[in-house]
């Protein structure tokens, strides 16, 4: 298999220039060659007038990278990160920072605060000036903002507009329609070969199969009297499907850290069979919330049950009859696609032959049957979330959580993972899911949103856009996340 198959492209100097398509197109290995991190096997490349192979070491003094994990040491500081990166480069923080002035700025009352405790908007701040701070004259971007809410995103690129006004080239690769839509010129790349270089709108038209695929349509209710599986008992559906009994009841939920409330005084409750979107800028308080109902942290005031649990002193019986996918990939890569089945199957007690019997059904929905032995490690991004989801919910739980599932996916991808959400809710499964996918936000059968650790706004995608006066989803989460007070930093 070659990662990139007779790759060939420019980029002007000062342009911004996006490098899209599917997951596992090669764009990281392009990436990777370009900053002189890994060997072409034939043809050739150059940088800033530098070859790649015989002038590495010129090449590396003139990028900046930020790759698409978060690069920096989470236990080392702001501060100390970018001193870190400015060492290897030969210089100094001070010496560069006129280079990064305009983004360092924002962050640096944090400079002693540890990396790995900074909300997503900080951490791309901080990779950013890392990225900077030697004053390269090409900057290579792989997938930066996945995981950042939709204004975060919008923030960080009119940063990287004022770096085009400097001069600096950009290469970026991006999931996002409307990052694409920022770049002057993109180049689609499947299965490792170029397949058109043009403006953004040419190139999302001749390819919006890929990029625009068709809208979903809402899944039928779970059959009256359907009777679903939840580890250890049988619940009965709801008659009438959604807007029966409620799987998730809050009340007056807080979680304070010290005088800071994460979470503060938030109520609501979901149905039985809902696909309930929990939605919020970084920082809003959402992963503390869903991690309260997870039963991974206790709360500080407020009362709370899930799948008839409660959440303050029924932590582990809620772990037990729940799905859960996190935002970090939460399967194990050095095991194979049908290993991982079968350890987390085993975890939630189910049986030898229930297991083996499942595994084949899956195997063959997900067309992955010819891929039961291969490690998940070595499986695209979009392969892996769609496997991580079917077996949060292998164990058919009352309930599954979705923390950011669909991150940095393509859209066709996106767009399989909901139909695979469709399908669990048509069976009854309640999915409560965070999202920074505003689209994705529009499949939800309710959507509320964090602001400042409160909810802000509850009700259907319908209902929010007619009570804010809003086009899209997209324009009512800008408009109420604008209206925080406190920091996501």
């Amino acid at each position: 298999m070659k990662a990139l198959d007779d790759v060939s492209f420019f980029v002007g100097k000062g342009e911004v220039f996006g490098l899209i398509g599917p997951d596992g197109a090669g764009k990281t290995s392009m990436f990777r060659i370009l900053c002189s991190l890994l060997l072409p096997e034939t043809g050739t490349a150059s940088v800033d007038g530098f070859d790649v192979v015989r002038q590495m070491r010129q090449v590396r003094c003139r990028v900046g990278y930020m790759p698409g994990k978060f690069s920096l040491y989470q236990d080392l500081t702001i501060e100390e990160n970018l001193k870190f990166f400015a060492t290897l480069f030969g210089t100094t923080v001070e010496e560069g920072y006129d280079s990064i002035k305009a983004i360092y700025s924002q962050i640096e009352r944090f400079k002693d605060r540890k990396a790995g405790a900074l909300s997503g908007g900080m951490k791309q701040k901080l990779a950013l000036s890392c990225a900077l701070v030697h004053s390269p004259s090409v900057l290579f971007l792989d997938e930066p903002t996945t995981g950042v809410d939709p204004v975060s995103r919008k923030e960080f690129w009119e940063m990287l507009l004022t770096l085009k006004e400097r001069g600096i080239t950009i290469i970026a690769s991006t999931p996002y329609l409307d990052e694409v839509r920022c770049c002057e010129r993109v180049a689609f790349l499947d299965h490792g070969r170029i397949r058109g270089i043009d403006t953004p709108e040419v190139i999302l038209d001749r390819f919006k199969n890929i990029f625009n695929p068709p809208p979903l349509k809402a899944p039928p209710s779970a059959p009256e009297g359907a009777t679903i599986a939840s580890n250890s008992k049988t619940i009965e559906a709801p008659s009438g499907a959604v807007g029966g009994a409620s799987v998730i009841e809050v009340q007056h939920l807080v979680k304070a850290f010290g005088t800071f409330h994460a979470v503060d005084d938030i109520s609501f409750s979901v149905k039985r069979g809902e696909i309930f979107g929990f939605l919020g800028a970084n920082g809003a308080g959402k992963t503390t919330a869903m991690h309260m109902l997870t039963g991974l942290n206790q709360p500080t005031s407020g009362t709370g049950t899930v799948a008839g649990y409660d959440i303050r002193t029924q932590h582990e019986e809620i772990k037990q009859h729940i799905g859960y996918m996190s935002q970090k990939f939460s399967l194990y890569e050095d095991l194979t696609v049908s290993e991982n089945i079968r350890l987390f199957a085993g975890i939630y007690g189910m049986k030898d032959d229930d297991i083996r019997r499942k595994t084949d059904e899956l195997l063959e929905r997900l067309r992955f049957t010819e891929h039961k032995h291969d490690l998940v490690g070595s499986l695209p991004l979009g392969w892996k979330q769609k496997l991580a989801f079917s077996v949060s919910i292998f164990h058919e739980p009352g309930v599954v959580f979705l923390d950011e599932p669909t991150g940095g996916v393509d859209p066709a991808t996106r767009r399989q993972f909901w139909e695979l959400i469709y399908d669990a809710a048509a069976r009854g499964i309640t999915v409560f899911v965070t999202t920074h996918y505003m689209d994705e936000a529009e499949y939800c059968d309710r959507i509320s949103i964090m602001v400042d650790g409160k909810i802000s706004a509850l009700g259907t995608p319908d209902e929010l856009k007619r009570r804010f006066h809003q086009p899209d989803m997209d324009h009512v989460f800008t408009y109420l996340a604008r209206q925080a007070t406190r920091s996501s930093d």
